[in-house]
C-alpha cells in the first residue's frame, strides 16, 4: 500500500467511524430514549413526507406513526404486558414496520417469523418465543397452518386480510382504533434495556434461534448504518431482502427512516424487476447481499441497469470474484461494503472500497471496536490455547476466527452481547477467559484472516470448513475459484464422507447456463486450486436452495453425499485414471466405497 492510498484510507475511515460513533453513542447516553420516542419525533419534524413506500401501500412520516399508536391501542386492550410477545408473520410491506413499532410501544416484543418457514420449523420458531400473540398476513395463512400439530398452545391468533375461522379479524379493529399519540402515563415506562425484537438467525446449519434486539441494539443498529451510509432526507433506499431479517429491517429500512429519507420497498427479490423498481422510483441507494449481486450478474442485460440515479451500494458479501464485474457493468459509484450479524458485536466498515474486503479496523481504533482474529482447530472446532490457558492471536495473514470483546461501554458502544432467547444457545457463543481472567468474548463464527493493515477479508463459516488430506479447505474459496469458468452461474461447495477415509472429500453443486465444457472444468481446477481443495464430485442442479437472504443450504446436500441413488440430478467424479470428470454410476460408488477406487 503507497504513501498516497494509506493516507487516504485513514482518512476515510477516521471520517466514517467518528460519523457513526457520533450518531451511536447518544443512543448509548440516553437509556430513556427507546425507538418510539425517536418515531415520535420524526412524525413532528417529517410529517407528510413519505417514508415507506410500496405497490401495496404507502406511508408518510405521520402516517407511519399513527398507524403504530392503532397497533398499540390494539395491543394493550388485549392484554399485552412488559417484556410479552407477539410472532409476526408478513410479506414485506410498509404495514410491518408499523406493527412492531405499536407492539414496542405498548411494552412487547415482536419475534419476525421467516415466511419461508414451514411445519416443524416454523412451530419451533413460534414456541421458542413463547407468544401471547400470533398475527399472520391472510397470504401466509396456509404457511402457518403447516405448523398447526406442533405447536404449543396458549397464543391468540389474529389475521389482516380475510381471517379464518377461529381467527381474529384485526382490520375492522384497528380502524376503530383511535390515531393520536397515547398519553406518556398511559404507555409503559421503557428503557433501552428492555427488549424489542426477535429476529431469528438463518438456520443454515441447524435451527433457527432467535436473537434478542433491545431497544438500545435497535437504535444503534439504524442511526450507526444511517450515519455509515451518509443518509440524507433526499435519498430513497430499496429494499426487496426480507423485512424478517435485520438487514432489510433495521438496516435498509429503519437506516432510512431515522434519517428522515424514504425506502421503496419490494415483496421479493426479482433479478428481471430489480432495475425497473429503482430507475423507476429514482432510489438513490440498494441495498445488496453478495449472492444478490451475483444473481444480478447472471441476468441478462436490462435497459435500465445504468439509467439509475444510484450514488451507493450498501451489504455484505460482495465476492472478490464478482465485485469489480458488478460495479463496473451496473456503473455503481460507491460500494459500502460491511460484516455485522444480527446478534453480534463484530461489526466493521470497508468505507474505502478495497476489493474483497469485509472492512478495517485501523490501528488507531483498536481501543473502540475491540475484535481479533485467533488461531483455531479445525477438528474440535474451537479456539486453540497456549500454554498459559489463553487464546493465540493470529499474525498478520494468518486464518482463525473472528471475536469480539463483550463491554456495556457508552464509550465502545458496539461492543454490547443481548444473546438469544434460549439461554444455552446464548453461553454457546461467549468464549471466556480469553486474554486475561474473567473477560468475556463474542464468537462469530466465521473465518477471517486479517492483514498488516487491518483489513479483513472473510474465508468462510466455521462448519462449512472441511479437512481433507490432512488439510484445511475453505468453501467460499473454492466457489470463488469455480464461478470464475465460463458457464458457471452458482456453485455451493461442500465435504462427503468416504468410507476408510480420513477428512471429507470435496464436492460441488453446480448451476451451470447451457450446460459446461467439463474437459475445460477439470483442466481449469487443476490450474486454479491445490490437490487437496479439488472438488471430486459434481452435482449438477437446476437451482441451489439458498435461504431468504440468500445463504446458500448445504445441509440436505451434505446428507446426500455422492450417492447416485439418493440423488437424481446429474452426478460426476474426477476419474484419477482418466483425469477426467465421468458420469458416477452406482458401479463407480462401489469401488469408491470399497476403496478400489483410491481419490
Amino acid at each position: 500500500m503507497g504513501l498516497f492510498d494509506r493516507i487516504s484510507s485513514e482518512v476515510a475511515y477516521l471520517k466514517g467511524a467518528l460519523r457513526t460513533l457520533s450518531n451511536v453513542t447518544p443512543v448509548a447516553k440516553n437509556p430513556d430514549r427507546t425507538f418510539p420516542d425517536v418515531a415520535d419525533k420524526l412524525a413532528a419534524d417529517y410529517g407528510d413526507a413519505e417514508a415507506l413506500i410500496s405497490e401495496r401501500e404507502r406511508m408518510s412520516f405521520r402516517q407511519y406513526n399513527e398507524r403504530a399508536n392503532q397497533y398499540a391501542r390494539w395491543a394493550m386492550s388485549n392484554g399485552l404486558k412488559k417484556s410479552d410477545c407477539v410472532a409476526l408473520m408478513m410479506p414485506n410491506r410498509p404495514e410491518y414496520m408499523a406493527l412492531w413499532l405499536g407492539v414496542a410501544r405498548a411494552g412487547g416484543i415482536t419475534a419476525f417469523l421467516n415466511t419461508n418457514l414451514r411445519g416443524p420449523v416454523l412451530a419451533h420458531c413460534v414456541n421458542i418465543v413463547k407468544p401471547v400473540h400470533v398475527i399472520v398476513d391472510a397470504d401466509l395463512i396456509d404457511a402457518f397452518k403447516t405448523a398447526d400439530p406442533h405447536l404449543d398452545p396458549g397464543p391468540s391468533l389474529a389475521c389482516l386480510g380475510a381471517a379464518p375461522e377461529g381467527w381474529a379479524h384485526l382490520d375492522p379493529v384497528l380502524a376503530e382504533l383511535e390515531k393520536s399519540n397515547i398519553a406518556a402515563g398511559d404507555r409503559p415506562k421503557l428503557t433501552t434495556m428492555d427488549k424489542c425484537l426477535y429476529i431469528y438467525t438463518s438456520g443454515t446449519t441447524g435451527l433457527p434461534k432467535a436473537a434478542n434486539i433491545n431497544h438500545y441494539r435497535t437504535q444503534a443498529i439504524m442511526f450507526g448504518f444511517a450515519a455509515a451510509m451518509k443518509i440524507k432526507p433526499d435519498d430513497r433506499m430499496y429494499v426487496c431482502l426480507p423485512l424478517y431479517h435485520s438487514t432489510g429491517n433495521l438496516i435498509a429500512t429503519g437506516g432510512p427512516l431515522v434519517a428522515g429519507a424514504s425506502t421503496v420497498i419490494r415483496d421479493r427479490f426479482s433479478a428481471s424487476q430489480f432495475w425497473d423498481d429503482v430507475v423507476d422510483n429514482e432510489c438513490t441507494i440498494i441495498e445488496y447481499i453478495g449472492e444478490l449481486c451475483r444473481y444480478l450478474l447472471n441476468s441478462p442485460t436490462h435497459p435500465k441497469e445504468t439509467r439509475h440515479r444510484l450514488r451507493l451500494a450498501c451489504g455484505n458479501g460482495l465476492r472478490p470474484d464478482i465485485w469489480q464485474d458488478f460495479q463496473t457493468r451496473f456503473r455503481i459509484p460507491r460500494i459500502l461494503e460491511w460484516y455485522a450479524s444480527t446478534e453480534g458485536n463484530a461489526v466493521f466498515f470497508n468505507f474505502d472500497q478495497k476489493v474483497g474486503a469485509v472492512g478495517r479496523i485501523p490501528k488507531w481504533a483498536e481501543r473502540k471496536f475491540v475484535t481479533e482474529v485467533v488461531r483455531f482447530d479445525i477438528d474440535t472446532e474451537q479456539p486453540v490455547r497456549g500454554e498459559d490457558g489463553f487464546c493465540i492471536k493470529c499474525p498478520p495473514d494468518e486464518i482463525g476466527e473472528v471475536i469480539s470483546q463483550i463491554l456495556n461501554d457508552p464509550a465502545k458502544p458496539s461492543q454490547r452481547f443481548e444473546g438469544y432467547a434460549d439461554k444455552a444457545a446464548t453461553d454457546k457463543k461467549i468464549l471466556h477467559d480469553v486474554f486475561e481472567r474473567g473477560d468475556a468474548w463474542f464468537r462469530t463464527g466465521d473465518l477471517m484472516k486479517k492483514d498488516a493493515h487491518g483489513y479483513f477479508y472473510f474465508i468462510d463459516r466455521i462448519g462449512d470448513t472441511f479437512r481433507w488430506k490432512g488439510e484445511n479447505v475453505a468453501t467460499s474459496e473454492v466457489a470463488e475459484a469455480l464461478t470464475v469458468f465460463p458457464g458457471v452461474k452458482e456453485a455451493n461447495v461442500y465435504g462427503v464422507e468416504i468410507p476408510g477415509m480420513d477428512g471429507r472429500a470435496g464436492m460441488v453443486a453446480l448451476v451451470t447456463e447451457d450446460g459446461i465444457d467439463l474437459e475445460g472444468f477439470h483442466t481449469h481446477i487443476e490450474q486454479q486450486l491445490p490437490g487437496y481443495a479439488r472438488p471430486i464430485f459434481l452435482r449438477i442442479q437446476d437451482h441451489i436452495d439458498a435461504t431468504g437472504t440468500f445463504k446458500q443450504r448445504k445441509v440436505d446436500l451434505v446428507k446426500d453425499g455422492f450417492d447416485p441413488g439418493k440423488i437424481s440430478d446429474p452426478i460426476y467424479f474426477a476419474d484419477p485414471e482418466k483425469s477426467a470428470f465421468v458420469p458416477l454410476d452406482d458401479a463407480h460408488f462401489q469401488e469408491i466405497n470399497a476403496g478400489k477406487i483410491r481419490l
